[in-house]
């Protein structure tokens, strides 16, 4: 059952375009590899322009463990799934991309 729901949440974030292309976990045809590239094309590009670089590394692994679910559901709502979709939520790593979607924004 869980799949299901993961296969149309995953169907209705595609055809919206919900997900930020900068997220690369959980999602279908990227990886921790291809985020390694795009991280390392910027990182070097800036470099090469001579502009100065700070790097922070945060680590996420039990972070969902302990995030509001109240949270996640209403961000998945402001992205616009369908709300039987959102009532039928199983919360799990796939789902903590639309938590930290807008962690970058200012």
């Amino acid at each position: 059952m869980e799949q299901l729901i993961l296969d149309v949440i995953t169907k209705q974030v595609e055809e919206k375009e919900v997900l930020r292309s900068s997220q690369h976990g959980f999602t279908k045809g990227k990886s921790c590899l291809t985020h390694l590239i795009a991280f390392y094309d910027g990182i070097a590009g800036w470099v090469e322009e001579g502009r100065a670089v700070d790097v922070v590394y945060l680590d996420f692994s039990k972070a969902f463990d302990t995030s509001s679910h109240n949270i996640l559901i209403g961000k998945l709502r402001k992205c616009g799934l369908d709300e039987r979709t959102v009532r039928w939520i199983v919360p799990g790593p796939v789902l903590f991309n639309f938590f930290i979607n807008d962690l970058h924004e200012e």
